[in-house]
């Protein structure tokens, strides 16, 4: 029996079995450590100091006990381990002992309040319980004849919920909101050729327009609506080339040169997808350059590393569980487009896990 490390390899590979079972039990303590840290304000603080800040000084700007500073030392170690933060060796003079301190990582700058491309809404809707109840249901979901996990916790769906939630629509739209600053960089910088010649474009599921604001901002001729359901778009005020209007897609959408959808379609199932873009094509129908403007995550990139595949099969099932929709392969992709009536489609992968998708008529 071959041996590693003085264990039989049938013993030592039972052994690495279980601790990977108690990787996979333990690994929400991942998720609810950064979402410990936000809420302290653990980036922010350090970003404040201005350099790398050492234990006792974290643990005096932050709003904790400072009979708890072993507890939050623990917990910096596993966040430095998630390589949200980096640990360093600093000195405060040529005599002194190295002291260990904090800095901050790219990943913990997106968690800055002020930073303009930060993710901190995102991250709080994701990890609020509203969107984490549903996950203790998923095993009863599938035993039931309800659509969705998020049904089978509250008895109704997730968008008859966010309309009579305030503080769920709020929270989901800020969410939705802080993505825009990133993709509307990299859509008005690397894709300037996919907005040419358009006139006018809506943003279907727009939310309070901060994707179309961004887009409108960088192409004056180009005239954004931003298109939601009524209690989404209430209230909001448009500008010269922006305005709302409220509406529902599977009704009708206005016609334009342009449909576009920023994380909208995974969000449905596929035969809800093809009624939808069958209305697109209905409203681009008249535009010599109509076309329908996709960003969306295409699975099973062979190209991709493992983290990042894991990551699109993350949102894969949070898409099962809090709503209809699932994330879709290229092929996946395809037969909705044909089945609606396109013809031809473009994949552009500038978006990191996400791609941009043109579609014409």
């Amino acid at each position: 029996m071959a041996m590693a490390n003085g264990v039989e390899s049938s013993t030592q590979e039972l052994l690495d079995a279980q601790a990977h079972v108690w990787n996979h039990v333990f690994n929400y303590i991942n998720s609810m450590s950064l979402k410990c840290a936000i809420q302290l304000g653990i980036p922010d603080a350090i970003h404040k100091h201005g350099k790398p800040m050492t234990l006792s000084q974290l643990a005096d700007a932050l709003p904790i006990n400072g009979a708890k500073s072993d507890g939050l030392r623990r917990l910096m170690r596993i966040l430095v381990h998630s390589k949200f933060f980096n640990k360093v060796n600093t000195t405060s003079s040529p005599e002194a002992v190295d002291v260990e301190a904090y800095s901050l990582t790219r990943a913990s700058r997106l968690l800055l309040k002020d930073e303009p491309q930060s993710i901190v809404p995102h991250a709080r809707a994701m990890l609020d319980p509203i969107l984490m109840d549903p996950w203790h249901h998923l095993s009863e979901w599938f035993g039931n004849e309800l659509a969705t996990p998020f049904a089978t916790k509250n008895g109704r769906e997730f968008w008859e919920h966010a309309a009579v939630d305030k503080v769920m629509n709020v929270l989901f739209n800020e969410a939705m909101a802080c993505d825009a600053g990133f993709v509307t960089s990299v859509l008005t910088t690397q894709c300037r050729g996919v907005f040419q010649d358009l006139k006018l474009m809506v943003d279907v599921g727009g939310g309070t327009g901060a994707t179309a604001k961004g887009i409108a901002a960088a192409f004056p001729g180009l005239k954004c609506i931003v298109m939601d359901l009524p209690h989404v778009v209430a209230g909001l005020e448009g500008s010269e080339n922006l305005s709302y209007v409220g509406g529902d897609m599977f009704d009708s959408i206005p016609t334009a040169d342009a449909i576009f959808f920023k994380w909208i379609l995974h969000d449905w199932n596929d035969i809800d997808c093809v009624k939808i873009l069958k209305k697109c094509k209905e409203a681009i129908s008249k535009s010599s350059a109509g076309k329908v403007i996709v960003v969306e995550m295409v699975m099973e990139d062979e190209k991709e590393e493992r983290e990042a595949t894991e990551t699109k099969l993350f949102f894969d099932l949070e898409m099962m569980t809090i709503v209809t929709g699932k994330e879709r392969t290229e092929k996946e992709w395809a037969k909705l487009f044909f089945a609606a009536g396109f013809r031809n489609y473009k994949i552009t992968p500038v978006l990191g896990l996400r791609s941009v998708i043109e579609l014409f008529p």
